[in-house]
């Protein structure tokens, strides 16, 4: 499973909290790319058929997602 910040965009909007199944169905009827659905699909793959994990936010599909903080961590001071 690869993401990327381009990928991980087409979730913003998802329906958060939510499961692997109500994500693939969600990132199917907004038209994500298929490696979107691919990486979803892996994660249902991975869950215990007993149980259903929910998702609060992209954070727990990607826990080391760059954030904004990471683009824009310049200390003002450095250029003054």
């Amino acid at each position: 499973m690869i993401w990327t910040v381009d990928l991980a965009q087409y979730l913003d909007d998802a329906p958060w909290p939510a499961s692997a199944a109500e994500l693939i169905e969600y990132a199917d009827r907004i038209g994500a790319p298929y490696e979107v659905i691919d990486n979803l699909k892996e994660l249902q793959d991975n869950e215990d058929e007993e149980e259903e994990e929910i998702y609060e936010s992209i954070d727990d599909i990607w826990p080391d997602r760059p954030t904004d903080e990471d683009y824009f961590s310049m200390d003002a001071d450095e250029y003054t």
